[in-house]
């Protein structure tokens, strides 16, 4: 089936079909790298990383490019290093770090291009330049703005009208604006704020005018996809929208705009202005960030998403099912020698991995995909039951495929139970194992149960299945 996704520009779900598909684009909005970014911040991360890895599945991995900037100026920035007394660089380059790790610890892939404020300015200063020349822009007491009368379209991506636009817009009520819901492509500096030449003056972009021009740079617009939170439907996207096609004269700009929803918590929006914020720098001490990821795709990306530990703690236990369904599979594997030639997985399995793609073609339908995923894994455990090599082998290797075209299962099993417990302790605990399998072996279980406790003294958890006994480290209180 071809892929589908939901278009916020025409309020419908319709195929995806790409300029070109050797060369499919996508640009997600980024960070501003001012601190840690909450993990309300990483959900459309998640979201699109998870999109670029369906993309790469269905047009192959070398004809995707996949573009999300940084803001590395910005008012925060510039107070953060006033506090701290340093260059804005020695502020974003650290937190630019501690932002790549936490996304990587989510599993999500780099994207193609990253490209920054600070590093695409003469790109910015000419398009600027260029919506003067075109009469989109116009220059007033040391501003350069964007004439939102230029662009006839103004509102159609938010289908907002005016004077709701000019209400909710996040600009500068400012004498010398032509129109209110204009709004600046370009500002003078404050003293001792970093600035840059330009032939408008010396100053800093606004913030809407650095995505045009870094998606044109990167990527070269018009663009396939243009991803980000809802909360930036308005007024970023429709800003980026208007100057974009104003500076290019192509209407498309992107063919498609997607929209991930909020991530709630106590039914608010996460924010830190609200104070409701949970790090994911933080969150990552305490969970595996597979946990989390799967926690960020529990539910339909369009849809507000209530993020509390019951949410974590489900994505956890499923991911705990799987594993061990893997775990289960590679000790049967073991001692079962080679599959035979020409193996195959079970035409239910087969079906099941199909299904997971199928649900992801559609808009992402994360809900569907973890369904079949579980189906999948049940017919490799029927597998492993019924002895069945090959299809065991040719399951696990499915279920292996489609948790990855996920951003899942790509670890060790062992690894996903025990953590980082050294090898004098695992020494221990299997050798407990094998004491308690001999006295459950001879029936004397209330040695097998003085084990088992000892075992729980030393925070491991025994798992009983159809290979055998494993075991975990238990979560801390």
């Amino acid at each position: 089936m071809p892929l589908k996704l939901y278009d916020t520009m025409t309020r419908e779900k319709r195929d995806f079909v790409p300029r070109d598909p050797s060369r499919v684009t996508m640009y997600v909005c980024g960070p501003t790298v001012y601190n840690y970014a909450h993990i309300g911040n990483f959900r459309p991360v998640v979201v699109f990383d998870l999109l670029f890895r369906v993309l790469r599945h269905v047009f192959g991995e070398d004809h995707v490019l996949y573009a999300a900037n940084v803001t590395d100026v910005d008012d925060k920035i510039n107070r953060k290093a006033a506090d701290e007394g340093v260059p804005i660089s020695a502020i974003t380059d650290r937190y630019l770090e501690a932002y790549n790790a936490d996304a990587a610890a989510l599993g999500a892939v780099r994207p193609t291009f990253q490209p920054r404020v600070t590093e695409t300015m003469d790109a910015i200063v000419a398009m600027i330049a260029q919506l003067v020349e075109n009469g989109a822009a116009y220059a007033a007491e040391g501003h350069v703005l964007f004439d939102t009368q230029a662009y006839p379209d103004y509102g159609k991506l938010s289908g907002r009208p005016m004077d709701e636009m000019i209400a909710g817009a996040r600009v500068d009520v400012a004498p010398y604006k032509q129109h209110p819901a204009d709004f600046v492509l370009w500002k003078p500096s404050k003293p001792g704020e970093p600035e840059w030449e330009s032939p408008f003056g010396p100053g800093r972009p606004g913030w809407h005018i650095e995505c045009t021009a870094m998606i044109d740079q990167a990527l070269g617009l018009p663009i396939d996809i243009h991803g980000g939170g809802i909360d930036l439907v308005f007024p970023h996207h429709e800003n980026e929208r208007a100057q974009g096609v104003c500076a290019t004269h192509d209407h498309t700009y992107s063919a498609f705009w997607l929209h991930n929803g909020f991530l709630n918590m106590a039914e608010e929006k996460m924010s830190k202005s609200l104070g409701n914020v949970a790090l994911a720098h933080d969150l990552l001490k305490d969970y595996p960030g597979e946990a989390l990821r799967w926690a960020l795709l529990a539910g339909q990306y369009r849809q507000p998403l209530e993020w509390n530990g019951e949410l974590i703690d489900q994505a956890r236990n499923a991911l705990d099912r799987l594993y061990r369904v893997l775990d289960d599979t590679a000790r049967f594997l073991s001692g079962a020698g080679e599959p035979p030639a020409g193996a195959r997985a079970s035409k239910a399995a087969l079906a099941a991995y199909d299904a997971v793609v199928a649900a992801l073609e559609d808009d992402l339908n994360t809900p569907g995909a973890f369904a079949a995923l579980f189906q999948l894994a049940d017919q490799v455990r029927a597998a492993v039951m019924a002895k069945d090599v090959g299809q065991a082998a040719e399951g696990r290797d499915l279920l292996v495929a489609a948790g990855g075209l996920m951003g899942f299962l790509q670890g060790d099993p062992q690894a996903w139970f025990q953590g980082g417990a050294d090898e004098a302790f695992k020494t221990r605990v299997e050798e407990l194992l094998a004491a308690r399998q001999a006295a459950r072996a001879a029936k004397d279980w209330p040695q097998a149960d003085r084990i088992r406790a000892e075992l729980a003294a030393l925070n491991v958890e025994v798992m009983d299945g159809p290979t055998g006994a494993t075991w975990r480290i238990k979560e801390q209180a």
